[in-house]
This record gives structure tokens, C-alpha cells and sequence, in this order.
């Protein structure tokens, strides 16, 4: 019997200490990305040698621009290269060998936002590199009440889903791994 007692508590005593061990956190993707034109985005569209279909656009709140000859084209989540190559595609029945740039003018898209247990939770515009620590300090940093350990970055690109972050780990000696924000990040701390 004491043998059966013995394994059931050496059983036990390795399940509490796993259950204890520190998981260490995912890897996150902070390679980078390149431009995608967003919603309030001010785009240059210039068509070479033709001025009448050359001109600057708003990107409309449900993402779409209006040209004349190719009517709404939808450019939110697109790389200007890409909404390039759409625009001289539905130019090319009207305009003989189409040569069209799209150069973002004005970046008004790019925010990231920050809720929860932090000072001045709110919407903060995204420019540059950003990393989540740096995202903690603009919103004025942690309330007396924020659980630091149990950060949650949702990523609203359609792969990133949900990441865990413990904020120990960020500033750890060890150099825990940091997170690079992208536009639309909402970062929760409870």
C-alpha cells in the first residue's frame, strides 16, 4: 500500500510542477510588411500622359475609390502595386497601354488601440515601428489594478488572431521577445 501511496503522490508532485513551470510565450511574426492602403488613406493615382484620369482620391469609409472609366475599385488591404495593376487592367479596353502609379499621400489609416487597465485607453495612430511596450507607454501606462501578466494583442490581419503576452517576459534580463504592432491591433489589458 505505501509503495501505490508513493507513486500516487510522485504522480501528483510532477503534475504541480508542471502546472507550475513558465510556458514560454509564441513566436510572433515581427517581420516586415509592406504598406497596405486602409480606409481614410489620401491616394495619388496618375495614369502617364493622360491628366484627365490622373488625380488624387480618398479611400471611402467601406474601402473603395471612384475613377473615372473604371468606376469603384476596391483598395483597402491592397499594396499600391497591386491597386496599380487593378486600375491599368480596367483601364486597358479604353486607354491604349495603360502606365498607372499609385503613391499614398496621406496615411490616415494606420492606428492601433489600446483598452483596458491603462491610463488613456483610446485609438493611437501607428507611425512607424512600434512595439507593444512602446504602445504601453503611449497609452500612459498601467492602472494599480492591471493584470501586466495576462496582455492579450488582437491581430485583425486574418492570420494573427490572438496573442498572449506577459509583460514581465517583455522587460525581463532575459529579453523576452517583443511584440512589432501592425495597423489595426488592439492590444487588451486586463
Amino acid at each position: 500500500m505505501s509503495k501505490t501511496r508513493a507513486s500516487f503522490w510522485a504522480v501528483v508532485g510532477v503534475l504541480l510542477l508542471a502546472g507550475c513551470a513558465h510556458t514560454p510565450a509564441a513566436k510572433v511574426d515581427n517581420s516586415e510588411q509592406p504598406y497596405r492602403i486602409g480606409r481614410e488613406d489620401v491616394l495619388d493615382v496618375a495614369v502617364w500622359r493622360d491628366a484627365d484620369l490622373s488625380r488624387t482620391l480618398p479611400v471611402r469609409p467601406d474601402g473603395y475609390i471612384s475613377m473615372p472609366m473604371t468606376g469603384d475599385v476596391l483598395a483597402a488591404g491592397k499594396t499600391p502595386t497591386e491597386l496599380a495593376d487593378e486600375i491599368k487592367g480596367r483601364l486597358q479596353p479604353y486607354v491604349q497601354e495603360p502606365r498607372v502609379t499609385v503613391i499614398v499621400r496621406e496615411v490616415n489609416s494606420s492606428r492601433i488601440f489600446v483598452t483596458g487597465e491603462v491610463a488613456h485607453p483610446g485609438a493611437f495612430p501607428l507611425r512607424g515601428r512600434v512595439s507593444l511596450v512602446q504602445a504601453i507607454a503611449l497609452a500612459g501606462g498601467f492602472t494599480d489594478f492591471a493584470n501586466s501578466d495576462g496582455i492579450t494583442v488582437i491581430r485583425s490581419d486574418g492570420q494573427g488572431g490572438q496573442i498572449p503576452v506577459r509583460y514581465s517576459d517583455l522587460i525581463s534580463p532575459d529579453g523576452g521577445q517583443d511584440v512589432v504592432l501592425r495597423p489595426g491591433d488592439t492590444i487588451v489589458v486586463p
